[in-house]
């Protein structure tokens, strides 16, 4: 009779028909990728804030320090091409691209590049404007995201109970995002050191260290990822959406994360195609709505993955509770 039981259990939600379904109601819903879109057309078409003029007034300052603290010449040689090269192309308003809720954007460029309009306008941030604008972007990205989310929320799983409010929605974010930047600084400055370490001591446990990591890292990465799901599908608080998104770990790893990992390929192999076209060129507009679509899409059918494997996880323990009992 217990076999029995266990042999009528539902099947799990599947990966491609959550995909799928994310992608279809994406289809009827088109009005969903404008936040998206707009934040890509500004990137490739607005003005750019700068930073590489602020630095510079420094530099010769920290190259001063670094010779005196005994650090070769070689080393600060690199560390400055290093920076010659990057920092000149790096634009503030990025920070307006915010992790783990933020609007989805195009693979920023890291060179200096003209659009079909011309060279981009450059401000150069001071150092007041650059302390604003980290506080003050960074902020602006968490209450777009905030929309962003909760818009596609709306489209992807509609509910009787209604969407989360704006609100409610905003503040999850902020508590969210604060949440994930404190685990960020407490983590990777550990692993960093120990890693660091290892790759002084033995290279081949080093990475067996890494290649064990990348296993273990599913039990951070799955809950995570899912954490803003519960505040826009179930209309949780940050709490209990901890909760959630870890008994969802738990119960359903193996599924989860292969819808994370594909999730990813997906967003990262369909990058390599959206940055074919030059950003100079006006088929970039073509890369920038593929890229606003299949992003919202792709999070579209992740709140339908989570909505369905919550409802089939609960199915699952109810009928499983009494046969527990009886054991």
């Amino acid at each position: 009779m217990e076999v029995t039981r266990l042999e009528n259990l539902p099947p799990p939600p599947g990966i491609i028909s959550s995909i799928r379904a994310g992608f279809d109601s994406i289809a009827s819903h088109i009005t969903a990728i404008l936040l998206p879109l707009f934040l890509n057309l500004f990137f490739w078409l607005g003005p750019r804030l700068r930073i590489n003029v602020l630095f510079d007034s420094f530099k010769d300052d920290m190259i001063r320090i670094w010779q005196n603290g005994g650090i070769p010449a070689e080393e600060i040689q690199r560390v400055i091409t290093a920076y010659d090269t990057a920092l000149p192309a790096f634009n503030l308003f990025w920070l307006f691209r915010t992790l783990p809720i933020g609007i989805s954007s195009l693979p920023l460029s890291r060179q200096l590049l003209p659009t079909p309009l011309g060279e981009p306008i450059a401000w150069q941030a001071n150092g007041w404007i650059l302390f604003f604008a980290f506080f003050g972007l960074t902020f602006l990205g968490w209450l777009g995201g905030a929309l962003y989310f909760r818009s596609v929320a709306w489209v992807a799983v509609p509910s009787e109970n209604g969407v989360v409010s704006v609100f409610n929605a905003i503040l999850q974010t902020i508590l969210i995002s604060i949440f994930c930047t404190i685990l960020l600084m407490i983590f990777a400055p550990i692993l960093s050191l120990i890693l660091l370490f290892l790759s002084s001591q033995n290279i081949i446990i080093t990475s067996l260290v890494i290649l064990v990591l990348s296993f273990v890292s599913m039990w951070f990465i799955v809950p995570i990822f899912f954490l803003p799901h519960g505040v826009f599908v179930k209309k949780q608080n940050i709490f209990t959406a901890i909760g959630s998104s870890i008994q969802l770990t738990r119960f359903t790893l193996p599924n989860s994360s292969m819808f994370v990992l594909t999730v990813f390929l997906l967003s990262y192999g369909l990058n390599v195609l959206w940055r074919i076209p030059p950003e100079s060129s006006w088929l970039t507009l073509l890369a920038i709505f593929g890229h606003s679509f299949v992003t919202t899409a792709l999070l579209a059918g992740s709140f339908i993955y989570y909505r369905d494997m919550t409802t089939w996880l609960q199915t699952v323990l109810e009928k499983l509770r009494p046969l527990a009992k009886q054991a």
